[in-house]
């Protein structure tokens, strides 16, 4: 068990965490955050080499971190890496789904097993992956669900990336409420653009992915329902919750159209 003072101070010393997404960007940013305040951190992501380079930097700074190859849209490696991390540590106390993919190909000439597998890996493996660690954290009392969404979660930008960022948005929500009172927390961040590969399409000033690390890493000792970052951002997800006829206008007007003809996954 943790100290007060350890709790007040931010100090993650005996958690364990899984991290997805963690080979770049947000994912391994987070890794980094939560090793560097004490946790015992998994990462998992698709890409075997930048994996393993993350893990081996949070060690050389004294951190303790292993890297588990994952395709969080396929069942059975997320079946597997739940039973990896238990085998590896006995347990998981923090879970923070970040894998993601970004989409631009309009919905018509969007191929059925392409959105099934955006679908995967923005949705369906957060969802697959939260019900493989909650019954220990509910078994324990103790645990930490933190799910990274997206702006697009709240403002609709494009069909099917938005679709899955609403999705997880009510998946994490009502989860939420479903949970309370059980000693297992869940909050959702949710980001606006951030300079990371899979918004190099973006000419705009950007923050770096550990403005949205040390928010993940502070909602495990302090949950909160959701936050969005930059917090300035709150103020278009209330434009298109209040007004989404400016909002429509507003997207109409900023909105790329060379890049929509394009697909572009992210790297997770």
């Amino acid at each position: 068990m943790l100290r007060s003072d350890q709790r007040l101070n931010g100090s993650l010393a005996g958690e364990i965490a899984i991290v997805t997404g963690a080979s770049s960007g947000i994912g391994a940013a987070t890794a980094r955050e939560l090793g560097r305040r004490g946790a015992s951190v998994v990462l998992a992501a698709r890409r075997i080499a930048e994996l393993d380079a993350q893990a081996r930097a949070i060690r050389e700074a004294g951190g303790e971190a292993i890297a588990m190859p994952t395709d969080v849209a396929d069942p059975t490696d997320v079946a597997s890496l739940v039973e990896r991390a238990n085998a590896a540590y006995g347990r998981v106390d923090v879970l923070v789904n970040n894998a993601g993919a970004s989409w631009f190909r309009r919905l018509a000439s969007s191929p059925p097993d392409e959105i099934l597998a955006l679908a995967g890996t923005n949705l369906l493996g957060a969802m697959l992956l939260t019900r493989g660690v909650l019954p220990g954290m509910l078994e324990r009392h103790h645990g930490a669900i933190i799910t990274v969404g997206s702006l697009s979660g709240r403002v609709a930008m494009e069909p099917l990336y938005s679709a899955t960022k609403y999705g997880l948005r009510g998946f994490s929500l009502a989860l939420r409420r479903q949970l309370a009172g059980s000693g297992v927390s869940v909050s959702l961040v949710s980001p606006a653009n951030i300079n990371t590969a899979m918004t190099r399409h973006v000419v705009a000033p950007m923050q770096k992915p550990e403005v949205v690390s040390t928010t993940i890493a502070d909602l495990i000792r302090h949950p909160r329902r959701e936050v969005v970052v930059p917090a300035k951002h709150y103020t278009i997800a209330l434009l298109e919750q209040m007004f989404p006829s400016l909002a429509d206008l507003a997207h109409h007007r900023r909105h790329w159209s060379p890049v929509l003809e394009e697909k572009e996954e992210a790297v997770t």
